[in-house]
C-alpha cells in the first residue's frame, strides 16, 4: 500500500531512540525526509541518522530542548531551511521518572510535565501557525500513553498526568483546526522496548508488565511505529482528535 509519504518532510521529536527512531526508519522507507529532534545523546542521534539513510531516506538532526521556545523555533526553521517545508510533526519525546507522589520533588514534577506536555504544546503551536499562515494542510501525531487512561501503577503519577493532558490537548487542537486541513491525533502505546542496554526497565520489571498485557509479551518499537506512520499518512484521511491504543491489550477501550 502506498501511504503517500514520498517527499513529505517530517519532524520527529524524540527521534533518536526507541519508538521515535523506529518511526523515523519507517518514514524513510516510505520516502519521507526526516528531521530528528533530540536533547542530549549525540551518539544515538548519529546512529539514528545512519539507520534512516540505510533505509533510503534523507535526514538531519537538531539538538535542542523542546520545552524552550527558542529551540522549537530553531528546529522548525532548520526543517524549512534544509528541506523547504514541514508536512508532518510527530512528538514522541518522553520523560519517565519513578517516585511515589509523596516523594516527587517539585522540580521533577515540573520537568516531567514540561517534557511530556509543554513540548507538545510548543511544537504543535509552531507548526499549526506555520500551516495556517501558508494555507497548507498538515499532520500531527502526539504520543500519549495507556497510563493517561489507567493511571500509573508503578509510581509514575506525574508522567500519567502529563500524558492525560496530551489527550485533552490533542482533542482541543483538532477541534480548532480540523476544518483547515490539519489533522491532529494521538497514539497511546503500552510497553514497547528495545532490548539490551537501551531498555528503560530491567528484566524483573519486564516480567511484571507482561502479566498485565493480554497478548502476553512486550511489544517492539516497530509495532508502534507502523501504526504511527499510517496515522500521519495520506491514507489516513478521516481521523482527527483520536487517541489510538497500541498496547497489546493493556488498554482496551
Amino acid at each position: 500500500m502506498d501511504l503517500g509519504l514520498h517527499g513529505k518532510v517530517a519532524i520527529v521529536v524524540g527521534g533518536s531512540s526507541n519508538i521515535g527512531r523506529a518511526t523515523c526508519i519507517r518514514l524513510a522507507e516510505e520516502g519521507a525526509k526526516v528531521v530528528i529532534a533530540y536533547s542530549s545523546n549525540d551518539v544515538k542521534a548519529g546512529e539514528a541518522l545512519e539507520a534512516i539513510k540505510a533505509a533510503g531516506g534523507e535526514a538531519v538532526a537538531f539538538k535542542g530542548d523542546m520545552t524552550v521556545e527558542a529551540h522549537v523555533n530553531g528546529l522548525c526553521e532548520c526543517a524549512i531551511e534544509t528541506f523547504g517545508r514541514i508536512d508532518i510533526l510527530i512528538y514522541s519525546a518522553m520523560l519517565w521518572p519513578t517516585n511515589m507522589v509523596t516523594e516527587i520533588p517539585l522540580d521533577e514534577w515540573k520537568r516531567t510535565l514540561d517534557v511530556n506536555l509543554t513540548g507538545v504544546f510548543l511544537t504543535n503551536r509552531w507548526v499549526t501557525k506555520y500551516w495556517l499562515e501558508n494555507g497548507m494542510p498538515g499532520k500531527i501525531l502526539n504520543f500519549s500513553s495507556q497510563a493517561a487512561f489507567k493511571g500509573s501503577t508503578t509510581f509514575h503519577a506525574h508522567y500519567a498526568a502529563a500524558k492525560a493532558g496530551v489527550v485533552a490537548f490533542t482533542v482541543s487542537l483538532a477541534r480548532e483546526v480540523g476544518n483547515k486541513g490539519i489533522a491532529v491525533n494521538a497514539i497511546a502505546p503500552g510497553m514497547a522496548l528495545v532490548p539490551g542496554p537501551d531498555a528503560i526497565i530491567d528484566e524483573e520489571a519486564a516480567k511484571y508488565y507482561k502479566t498485565r498485557i493480554p497478548i502476553g509479551r512486550i511489544g517492539s518499537p516497530f509495532e508502534v511505529a507502523d501504526l504511527a506512520v499510517f496515522m500521519v499518512s495520506e491514507r489516513n484521511s478521516y481521523m482527527i482528535g483520536a487517541t489510538v491504543d497500541v498496547s497489546g491489550g493493556m488498554l482496551m477501550r
